[in-house]
């Protein structure tokens, strides 16, 4: 891979924006090889995935010289670059029955700061700014902006985001609920690495039917979530995950998981 780099250890897999020169900033190329490593994530023996950037900027969003060259195509529409590089990404990392974790150094702009809230846990250097960067050159939120940030933030918090183009430093995206924890700068690498340890260590199989419940339940009503949740329980119950960790507790010893 040219634009992401990989390394698996210790049932975690690390994905890194290897684009520093251009600020990680997102290109087709870049995207398709991110979507090979989230579906490298997707195998039995991935716990967890840590999502960071190599360079001083986490993602600066995407690389508009890029749809500038494509717009000399007259059958190319800005949709098309939504569809084919953001919009699979996005769904990957939601729909990936595994924990991700993304660790955020620097600036995350445009696709790049919603690609962050987008991940299940996201940890920031006190240094990190967190800007949408849409509204000044006329186009809307996307990579699920439109959908993470009123529900994680607020809607009137979502408008001035947007509207106003505010950067958003780390401890303030905090406040909001966009993010989980912002630490200094020479926290993040081991803070982030403490939690990929931590959470591929339990009971990951369970996680997967939680993230699926979390996104049923951002659309439905609450009788319709609660029997979601029974199912899901049924199909909890019958994993070797939760045939050790009650073996565990009753006998009074650290359980051993295994994700399945």
């Amino acid at each position: 891979m040219t634009y992401i780099r990989q390394k698996f250890e210790n049932s975690v897999l690390e994905i890194t924006l290897n684009r520093p020169d251009k600020m990680n900033s997102l290109i087709e190329p870049m995207a398709g090889e991110f979507r090979q490593a989230l579906k490298r994530a997707e195998e039995q023996d991935v716990r967890a995935v840590l999502l960071r950037a190599e360079g001083k900027a986490f993602c600066a969003g995407q690389d508009l010289s890029e749809v500038v060259e494509r717009s000399s195509d007259p059958g190319y529409e800005l949709g098309d670059t939504v569809r084919g590089t953001y919009n699979p990404v996005i769904r990957a990392i939601r729909y990936l029955e595994k924990p991700v974790i993304c660790a955020v150094q620097g600036t995350a702009a445009g696709a790049g700061a919603n690609l962050a809230f987008a991940c299940d846990i996201t940890v920031a250097s006190l240094e990190a700014v967190f800007v949408q960067a849409f509204s000044k050159i006329g186009l809307i939120p996307d990579s699920g902006g439109t959908w993470f940030l009123p529900r994680l933030a607020g809607l009137a918090r979502a408008n001035a985001l947007y509207l106003l183009d505010e950067k958003l430093p780390a401890e303030r995206a905090v406040a909001y609920g966009l993010i989980y924890k912002a630490v200094p700068p020479e926290d993040l690498e081991s803070t982030s690495n403490e939690l990929c340890k931590r959470l591929a260590a339990m009971p990951t199989k369970g996680f997967g039917l939680y993230k699926k419940a979390i996104n049923h339940g951002l659309n439905h009503t609450l009788d319709e979530q609660l029997e979601i949740e029974a199912d899901l329980q049924s199909l909890a119950g019958k994993t070797e995950d939760y045939k050790e960790g009650v073996d565990a507790f009753l006998n009074k010893r650290k359980p051993k998981y295994n994700g399945r």
